[in-house]
């Protein structure tokens, strides 16, 4: 390990990624867990952090920058929002050290819009877009979509983010698949990809449709009772309609004919994949992982040059 430069980290609300880097950001070693900021917070975040750099043999007195929910009011330190619009070098050079660390530990800040209208914030995204935007020196004017639990879309001109959304698809689609009358139409349903037709014709019809969204959460049902609709095509309905809805919202303020980038991996990244190719939208892919690694090296080449 005497390569070991600093330790990266991307601590969200479930879950917990540690990257052990060499200055060049070669990856040394890797620990995953769903140690996040909810069992972060009665466990501690030292010790958490402490256990992982035991269990790869890190050096002692590395210094460490993380990202994501850590910095958020009820996690370790309250790290704060860089205000919209903003450079996204803002969030590197605004990091929060944490103190009563042996180690040099800082945590990136947010990104905050304080609009009366749209009042929106994230923690995390802004590492993602960091890594994704700045490393490949991408100008001009981009819409990003970064899908998950509360999935958000950006516009970004020349690193500057100007505006950003936040879906709460990833939410929604778990409350109502499992606590609404819709729970019975899927309980049975087999996993499915966005090629299934019932996925790709909901994306398509809620676009184009989106005052029906609730009408088409209640047909998932009906058409189960009248028609056999199948639990597995009920569950791709759902799944491609809230996409499909929250495609048609964050266009809604943009361009239509925008391209998009897409920072996104696994399955639901996929699932984004085919909504995009049923609607006709131009976009390029990064994977998230990659991203936000990236975002943590950029940030602490800055830092600790």
């Amino acid at each position: 390990m005497s390569d070991a430069a600093f330790v990266a980290v991307d601590w969200g609300t479930t879950s917990f990624r540690l990257w052990l880097l060499s200055r060049s950001g070669d990856v040394l070693a890797e620990r995953r867990s769903s140690e996040g900021m909810t069992t972060a917070m009665h466990t501690g975040f030292a010790e958490v952090l402490a256990s992982h750099l035991a269990a790869i043999s890190a050096p002692e007195g590395l210094p460490v920058i993380v990202c994501g929910m850590a910095g958020a009011r009820q996690g370790w330190i309250e790290a704060g929002y860089v205000d919209v619009p903003a450079n996204l070098s803002e969030v590197m050079d605004r990091a929060t050290r944490v103190p009563g660390q042996k180690s040099d530990i800082r945590i990136l800040p947010g990104l905050a819009q304080r609009a009366e209208g749209m009042p929106d914030v994230m923690r995390g995204e802004e590492t993602q877009l960091l890594g994704a935007l700045s490393t490949d020196h991408r100008t001009g004017a981009q819409l990003v979509c970064m899908p998950g639990t509360h999935s958000k879309w950006v516009r970004v001109r020349d690193l500057n983010v100007t505006q950003f959304s936040t879906f709460m698809t990833g939410e929604i689609f778990d409350v109502v698949s499992k606590h609404t009358i819709l729970s019975h139409a899927m309980a049975d349903a087999e996993p499915f990809s966005g090629d299934l037709p019932a996925f790709s014709n909901a994306v398509i019809d809620i676009y184009n449709n989106p005052q029906m969204a609730t009408n088409r959460f209640f047909t998932l049902r009906s058409g189960q009772l009248l028609h056999g609709l199948s639990a597995t095509d009920a569950k791709a309905k759902l799944s491609g309609t809230l996409i499909g809805l929250e495609i048609a919202g964050a266009h809604a303020s943009a361009p239509r004919d925008s391209s998009v980038i897409l920072i996104a991996s696994g399955g639901l990244g996929e699932l984004y994949k085919a909504a995009f190719h049923a609607l006709s939208i131009d976009f390029i892919t990064i994977d998230a992982d990659d991203a936000v690694r990236r975002g943590l090296i950029a940030a602490a080449t800055s830092i600790w040059h």
